[in-house]
């Protein structure tokens, strides 16, 4: 795949210069001057009709954590990693906020997210009911509830859905927030994006606009 080519690569020239930099390889970096495969954007987010499917799947699930953990990633926008290492004592209830810190970003920065009223009402019956410091716990050795692969192939069978993965469900809160008006800006912000360059995918998701200056 283009993509795994690509990361290979990348692999490939960053042990070239760490060799030539301790004395091991007294050549060049082979990999210099190879192109790399162009990337492609990924674009797949639940259109209107896809979501009310999606969303009778999900009432169907017997996995209170799975559709838990689903909601959570829909009406954040959080990064897979995070929702599913969400810690209560991150969660401001009183301001509404869940506070990503430094060492569970991703990108380096810590983070907050707005919490809506829909998905306070989701984290308070697991808040009442648990002791562990996971708002989506696990028996597992990590404490917390892991990639559900097997519940999200049943969801996805229910609701008649292809190509859509997890982190789909992030990119499909960014396109609903351009579809709906708002700008580039503040959806980057929502989504943690450090560069414009993240969000500019969402900027070619909205035909709207495009299709009301052709009319």
């Amino acid at each position: 795949m283009p993509t795994q080519a690509n990361r290979v690569q990348a692999l490939l020239s960053t042990m070239f210069s760490k060799a030539m930099l301790w004395g091991y390889h007294k050549g060049e970096n082979s990999c210099r001057g190879i192109r790399k495969f162009r990337k492609v954007s990924r674009d797949r987010f639940l259109s209107g009709e896809e979501l009310a499917r999606f969303f009778e799947a999900l009432d169907l699930t017997e996995n209170p954590a799975f559709k838990d953990f689903i909601l959570l990633s829909l009406f954040t926008g959080a990064k897979k990693s995070n929702v599913l290492s969400m810690r209560w004592k991150d969660v401001n209830f009183e301001r509404s906020v869940w506070k990503i810190p430094v060492e569970l970003s991703k990108n380096g920065d810590q983070r907050q997210i707005p919490l809506a009223p829909d998905v306070l009402d989701i984290l308070r019956k697991p808040r009442a009911e648990t002791s562990s410091a996971f708002v989506l716990p696990g028996p597992g050795a990590k404490g917390h509830y892991m990639e559900p692969k097997r519940a999200w192939n049943t969801l996805l069978e229910r609701a008649k859905l292809e190509d859509l993965r997890i982190h789909d469900l992030r990119r499909s809160m960014g396109s609903w927030m351009t579809i709906g008006g708002t700008s580039l800006l503040i959806v980057g912000k929502a989504l943690g994006h450090k560069t414009s360059q993240a969000t500019s995918i969402y900027a070619r998701l909205n035909l709207d606009p495009v299709r009301a200056a052709m009319d």
